[in-house]
């Protein structure tokens, strides 16, 4: 490959971000960008572009955010950019057939596992609560079918201090995954790579986080609750119920670790109230514990000797 690669890039949270600048690092920056359109974000509802789109307006590169992709403008506009390769990280919606037939070599997509284990929308997060140390990243050949695809590339990823947080594993496997993009790419496009296709009986499959997910279960072990901690801490939280003055209170989680077998809580954020320390929240709140929850002396834990 001789000259620059015309590259189309989908993303949209930050983990594409990250992608982005070691592509850039790598000379290899898309000369144009597909995310998410403007969201209302917050209380009050403030339209927010996505971190993908910031980075191309920073970077001056063309950027499309079609609510639609069925949309014959937005089609057009990409068969005309007589594009080399697309390139899909996070970008969280699913491409069709007519998408993935217009580019020259195809449609590269970046998954945080290895594939075909942790498929679907959420293997960083899943990784972290199933304690998936054995991870890393996959470079797939998209097809039409959830990351389905053969395998362009992969790299396993040793994680230190696991278990981690899914934003410390975001990070690492994002710049880890933009390491392995930038050294396929050129291959790719020179047909130098031969694909192989997924051992699909071994897939495992990830699902899309809802809020209540993030409700630790005071039942359960303490690594199991730590590891949703770390799993949920950027999104939807982890956190638990109490009562005060007859009122059901969520209470937020903000800071945890794991110590000695116990799941010991730090920092909290009572339901309409700052954060304080939990030391604080069990001196302040007159507050009494649901059925499921633990004595309160352990911190609303049950101790793991196992672990």
């Amino acid at each position: 490959m001789t000259k620059k690669p015309k590259i189309a890039f989908f993303g949209t949270p930050y983990r594409a971000v990250i992608v982005l600048e070691t592509l850039k690092q790598a000379n290899l920056s898309p000369t144009f960008i597909v995310t998410q359109p403007d969201r209302s974000v917050g209380r009050k509802l403030v339209k927010t572009a996505s971190p993908v789109k910031i980075w191309a307006e920073k970077e001056k590169i063309p950027v499309l955010q079609p609510e639609n992709l069925e949309d014959r403008v937005f089609l057009e506009t990409l068969k005309k950019g007589d594009f080399d390769v697309f390139v899909v990280v996070a970008y969280g919606k699913i491409l069709k057939q007519k998408i993935l037939d217009i580019p020259k070599r195809g449609v590269l997509n970046l998954h945080a596992s290895l594939l075909p284990r942790l498929r679907g929308s959420s293997p960083i997060e899943t990784a972290v609560l199933t304690d998936e140390k054995k991870t890393g990243v996959s470079i797939i050949l998209l097809d039409a079918l959830m990351d389905h695809g053969p395998i362009v590339s992969e790299r396993e990823i040793n994680v230190p201090n696991w278990p981690v947080s899914a934003e410390k594993l975001s990070s690492i496997l994002c710049k880890a995954g933009g390491e392995l993009l930038a050294e396929t790419i050129p291959l790719w496009l020179s047909d130098k790579i031969k694909v192989r296709e997924q051992d699909h009986e071994k897939a495992t499959y990830t699902k899309k986080i809802k809020k209540e997910d993030g409700l630790i279960d005071f039942s359960a072990s303490s690594y199991v609750n730590y590891l949703k901690f770390l799993a949920y801490r950027e999104w939807p939280t982890s956190y638990f119920f109490t009562e005060k003055a007859g009122r059901k209170m969520r209470v937020i989680v903000t800071d945890a670790t794991f110590e000695k077998g116990s799941f010991i809580i730090r920092k909290v954020i009572p339901e309409g109230r700052k954060e304080i320390s939990f030391e604080e929240f069990r001196k302040n709140y007159k507050f009494t514990f649901s059925a499921a929850t633990a004595n309160p002396s352990t911190y609303f834990s049950k101790p793991n000797p196992s672990v």
